[in-house]
């Protein structure tokens, strides 16, 4: 005999789930989680899968996706984890986002090495000014000692 299933209010999803009710609506709005109306009530009800639901997109936005990739990916979903069902169009979106996310570490790695170079010319002047000099908003030099401290 089959007990019949209680719907989840969004409170209670949202407790279930650690995520917050207005995340909840924005994942409606996104056609990522489907909320059935109370009959009579007019509230959100969700079934017992929308906490299933909800923790796989969480899982995939952690991942770095988009919740218009999550979307399309969403009929893949399968069980509990990370887990989808295999096609190729799964494997090439997944792989583009991670190839996105490549590029910009690489971008984010020069820029990065970029800053320390410019840190490490000023260190290696230091030396040779005994009291720097900066320009001012106006572009006037000043003394260290006289520049204003907001900045």
């Amino acid at each position: 005999m089959k007990v019949k299933e209680e719907p989840v209010l969004i409170g209670e999803l949202s407790r279930r789930t650690g995520v917050g009710a207005h995340q909840l609506r924005y994942y409606e709005a996104q056609g990522l989680l489907e909320p059935a109306r109370g009959t009579s009530s007019g509230y959100r009800e969700y079934g017992e899968d929308a906490v299933l639901t909800v923790r796989q997109i969480r899982k995939l936005l952690d991942a770095g996706l988009s919740t218009q990739a999550i979307a399309y990916l969403q009929p893949c979903f399968s069980g509990t984890g990370p887990d989808l069902v295999p096609c190729q169009e799964t494997l090439d979106l997944l792989n583009d986002r991670l190839q996105g996310l490549d590029e910009q570490i690489d971008t984010l790695n020069r820029t990065r090495q970029a800053l320390r170079d410019y840190i490490a010319a000023t260190e290696a002047r230091m030396p040779e000014f005994p009291q720097y000099y900066c320009p001012d908003e106006a572009g006037q030099v000043v003394s260290a000692g006289s520049r204003p401290e907001s900045r």
